[in-house]
């Protein structure tokens, strides 16, 4: 089990060096993951529109391509998320995106269709348009609180935060977590406050101790869930924004 572990540890730092070096301009390193990596981003593809791909012959393997090759000029390895769970995400969005050019396509019905024959015809196509407009809109929706998700870890973890502790750290009770997120509206609020936390990494506990109702020791206690709230307020986080802003 060791042995396994350890070659797969061996497989995924040998990617990221093959990674680093074809964003610096190894055409072949780009080539070998390219090649070496295509059934990945064709399986991945192919989970999201639900069929086989063939590359060459559907779109959808073209665009999870490109969407593989854009991941490669992206990803950032000091993030602490592989290169393959980001590579996936960025394949993902780029089909979502695409499906709803699709879905646009097919919902631009010409008036001319409800004047002919087949008046049924149009209506149902028309409808079922619509239901797989509203379906892909769910379905972009949940890519796009994933993306944050994953975008949240990665700024995590310069805080010395993951994502998954989250669900331990959180108090457990509605207002004790309506005072932490208080005092991360106050952090977020005080220029001073925000740039220690930003730039040393670490609550202005001294400092918050005269700005809020808090003890120390909560914000102690609650510190890694404070500073999770923080970065979401200030960051590009809708979904997770609307999560925290919602009635109970």
């Amino acid at each position: 089990m060791t042995t396994t572990i350890a070659y797969q540890q061996d497989d995924r730092n040998q990617l990221t060096e093959l990674v680093l070096a074809a964003q610096n301009g190894d055409s072949s390193a780009r080539e070998r993951v390219l090649q070496d990596y295509r059934p990945f981003f064709l399986r991945v593809a192919s989970s999201s529109c639900r069929k086989y791909l063939v590359l060459g012959r559907d779109d959808e393997a073209s665009i999870a391509m490109i969407a593989f090759n854009e991941a490669i000029d992206s990803y950032n390895s000091e993030g602490g998320a592989s290169f393959l769970s980001f590579a996936e995400i960025v394949i993902k969005r780029r089909m979502v995106d695409f499906f709803r050019r699709q879905s646009r396509r097919a919902d631009e019905i010409p008036l001319s269709s409800f004047e002919s024959d087949e008046h049924e015809d149009g209506i149902i196509q028309k409808i079922e348009s619509k239901e797989a407009h509203a379906v892909l809109q769910i379905q972009e929706e949940a890519e796009e609180r994933r993306e944050e998700i994953f975008r949240l870890d990665q700024l995590l973890s310069h805080y010395g935060i993951r994502f998954s502790e989250l669900v331990k750290i959180s108090p457990k009770h509605q207002d004790a977590r309506d005072r932490a997120l208080q005092v991360a509206r106050v952090i977020v609020n005080e220029p001073e406050l925000l740039a220690h936390l930003t730039n040393k990494k670490s609550l202005p506990l001294k400092e918050l101790e005269h700005r809020v109702e808090v003890s120390r020791k909560t914000l102690e206690r609650q510190r890694k869930y404070i500073i999770t709230l923080t970065l979401i307020l200030i960051g590009d986080f809708y979904h997770l924004q609307e999560y925290l802003n919602r009635p109970v």
